[in-house]
């Protein structure tokens, strides 16, 4: 893949991020990492989280929306992720891995929720593509 794997776009009042991947892991892979990289760097002071984490949804856009509101609420808790693993996407279901801890100093920004918003997960010649809008 030639494109980066996720790139900050202009967005009117929140933000958004146009995110891409050789397939349905790495896009939602590129996903996550993208969203922790808006809320700025902040290094844990201690891994005391390592889960995994098993997801099934109605559709795609749905298992995105759950996949990254799952991550936002251990960011919520005062954790930031360190490592980030999709295992698997298979139809419906996604499996990742996620290690992190407290943070040692605030993020630099918010993100209060995921939206569905302009959210539509295409398949291109390179790979998936979509377009992931936060409410700030």
């Amino acid at each position: 893949m030639s494109a980066p794997p996720w790139e900050e776009i202009n967005h009117t009042a929140d933000w958004a991020l146009r995110v891409r991947g050789d397939d349905l892991t790495a896009l939602f892979e590129n996903a996550a990492r993208g969203m922790v990289s808006l809320l700025g760097d902040a290094p844990a002071s201690a891994i005391t989280i390592q889960q995994t984490i098993t997801l099934q949804a109605p559709d795609l856009e749905t298992l995105l929306v759950d996949w990254l509101t799952e991550l936002l609420y251990l960011i919520d808790e005062g954790n930031t992720l360190d490592v980030i693993r999709v295992v698997r996407v298979e139809g419906l279901m996604l499996e990742a891995e996620v290690r992190g801890g407290p943070v040692t100093e605030p993020f630099r920004k918010e993100i209060k929720a995921v939206t569905y918003h302009m959210l539509a997960i295409q398949k291109t010649d390179a790979g998936y593509e979509t377009v992931i809008v936060f409410d700030v």
